[in-house]
């Protein structure tokens, strides 16, 4: 199996630490080390580092061949502009059919947290035979803990089968990011997993989706990957800024027939690591006596619940706050209650239009 880590996103729910020129995968929000790396040392032993490819885009490319020196050009499939994950896979799907074209392959987003990596590897070992015997897609849902509306959920029907402790489900239908009452129905209704982003198929396979459900991306697709095959970069960076800027799920996941799709159910200790909230809530182990998770030079009085980082150069002081998040860099602050972490990109959106690009 060919893996794919989709690193071309910017992660703007974490800003002021997530910025365009400098993404949230390419810093260590959690452990030592960037998330990127993190992600791809997981796989490293069990697969190879010639089986491990990154989506990416041109401005991104360098952080990545900075982390990584030893991996050949092949092997950063490089977006010419961001146009989301719908034609950011078809693309990456359509360089790996050239070499590759029916090896199941997985799409690895570069930013979760993973506690348990065995039971993690062992749902794309499944995932992998799955797909060499019923020629279906996979993907990989996690039991919802709380109704989160910036997250896709899955639902799954009957039981498909375990294979050594890893069970897998019929597909039932996908929604992406729905709205806090839905999502609390879902969480009530307990058979809808949030979407972990995991597909797995064989381009081939991956393309034929396209065609069929999302025809107006594939078709420069199609043509893409004849010129891919030429190495005409110019014609393929035209014909590619051209396309829809969609993402997957929209353009295929909720439309595909629910008989082509099986779904793993994920128990590995997983979690998102999108928004300030959910970051405070994984860094909650190594939180003081009160529930503040710090970072950097901090001093807090009366102060319950927070998550305060702060800059290297100066003191980040907190009186008095509670369930509240801080966040001091160089050039920028953020003050926020815990609560609207998920709101961030209407901050960001009210930014833009005050032409205050240049944080961002």
């Amino acid at each position: 199996m060919n893996i794919v880590i989709l690193a071309g996103g910017v992660g703007k729910r974490l800003w002021p630490l997530g910025r365009k020129n400098n993404p949230k995968q390419f810093f260590p929000v959690i452990g030592k080390k960037p998330l990127v790396k993190e992600t791809f040392d997981r796989f490293v032993k069990t697969y190879g580092a010639k089986k491990i490819f990154f989506s990416t885009t041109v401005d991104l490319l360098p952080y990545l061949k900075k982390l990584f020196p030893k991996l050949s050009a092949e092997q950063f499939i490089v977006e010419p502009s961001r146009r989301d994950t719908g034609p950011a896979m078809g693309f990456a799907a359509a360089k790996l059919f050239l070499q590759y074209p029916d090896e199941p392959m997985v799409f690895v987003p570069s930013d979760h947290f993973i506690a348990d990596v065995i039971k993690y590897l062992a749902c794309f070992k499944i995932g992998e035979k799955l797909i060499k015997e019923t020629g279906k897609l996979l993907d990989i849902g996690i039991t919802a803990t709380f109704p989160s509306t910036v997250l896709g959920y899955t639902k799954v029907g009957k039981k498909y089968g375990n294979f050594g402790g890893v069970e897998v489900y019929s597909f039932a239908g996908h929604t992406e990011k729905p709205d806090f009452d839905t999502a609390k129905k879902y969480l009530i209704d307990g058979n809808y997993l949030w979407h972990g982003n995991y597909y797995m198929w064989t381009p081939r396979l991956f393309l034929q989706a396209m065609k069929k459900y999302a025809p107006g991306v594939y078709a420069p697709l199609e043509k893409i990957k004849k010129l891919l095959a030429v190495g005409k970069q110019k014609d393929i960076a035209r014909i590619y800024s051209g396309i829809e800027k969609i993402s997957f799920d929209y353009a295929v996941t909720e439309k595909i027939d629910k008989k082509d799709v099986l779904i793993i159910k994920g128990n590995f200790g997983w979690n998102d690591i999108g928004a300030w909230d959910v970051l405070h809530n994984q860094l909650k182990s190594g939180a003081d006596e009160h529930g503040n998770v710090m970072k950097g030079k901090v001093a807090h009085h009366d102060t319950k619940n927070c998550l305060l980082f702060g800059h290297s150069q100066r003191v980040l002081a907190a009186l008095g706050m509670k369930d509240t998040i801080i966040v001091d860099t160089e050039d920028a602050i953020l003050v926020c209650p815990k609560e609207r972490a998920q709101d961030m990109k209407k901050l960001i959106e009210k930014m833009e239009r005050d032409g205050l690009n240049k944080y961002l």
